[in-house]
C-alpha cells in the first residue's frame, strides 16, 4: 500500500503541475491579450470595445496567474489535510466555472471560446474530482509522505 500511496502523490503532483503550467499560460495570455481579440469576443458587432469586458478578463488573468502560483508550490507541502482540502476546493471551483460558462453559451451567444473554456474547466475539475473522490481519495497518506522523523529511531538519553 505505499508504493501505491507514494504513486498517488506523484500522480497529484504531476496534476499540480499540469493545472499550474495551463493557469500561469492563460493568466499572462489574458494580460496581454490586445483590445481587438476583446473587440472580437465581446461585441455582437464586431466594431465596439467593452472596457468593462477587458478589464474583468484582466483581472480574472491575474487570478489565474496566483493560483497557479499557489499549485505549483502546493508540491512541496506534505499536510495531506490541507493538500486534500485543495483538491476539494478546485474541484468545485472549476466545476462552478464550467457550469457559469455552459450557462453562456446556452443563453447568451454562441462561440467556440465558450466551448473551449468549458471543455477545459470540465477535464481539468474532473481530474482532481477523480483523484479525491475516486479510490481512496478519502485517504490522508495519499496525499502526503511520511517524514523523515516518522523512520528516525526514538533517542533516549
Amino acid at each position: 500500500m505505499s508504493g501505491d500511496c507514494a504513486e498517488h502523490r506523484r500522480r497529484l503532483d504531476q496534476l499540480f503541475v499540469v493545472d499550474a503550467v495551463v493557469s500561469i499560460s492563460f493568466g499572462l495570455v489574458g494580460l496581454l491579450l490586445p483590445h481587438t481579440a476583446i473587440v472580437a469576443w465581446s461585441s455582437d458587432d464586431g466594431k465596439s470595445y467593452n472596457q468593462a469586458a477587458h478589464e474583468a478578463f484582466r483581472l480574472y488573468a491575474c487570478l489565474r496567474i496566483a493560483v497557479g502560483w499557489i499549485i505549483l508550490h502546493l508540491r512541496n507541502v506534505d499536510d495531506g489535510r490541507f493538500r486534500r482540502s485543495v483538491c476539494e476546493a478546485l474541484v468545485w471551483c472549476y466545476a462552478l466555472q464550467a457550469v457559469v460558462v455552459l450557462r453562456a453559451q446556452f443563453t447568451d451567444r454562441y462561440t467556440w471560446v465558450n466551448w473551449f473554456a468549458s471543455t477545459i474547466l470540465i477535464l481539468i475539475g474532473g481530474a482532481y474530482g477523480v483523484f479525491r473522490y475516486g479510490k481512496g481519495g478519502n485517504l490522508i497518506k495519499i496525499y502526503e509522505l511520511p517524514t523523515m522523523s516518522s523512520f528516525e529511531p526514538l533517542f533516549i538519553d
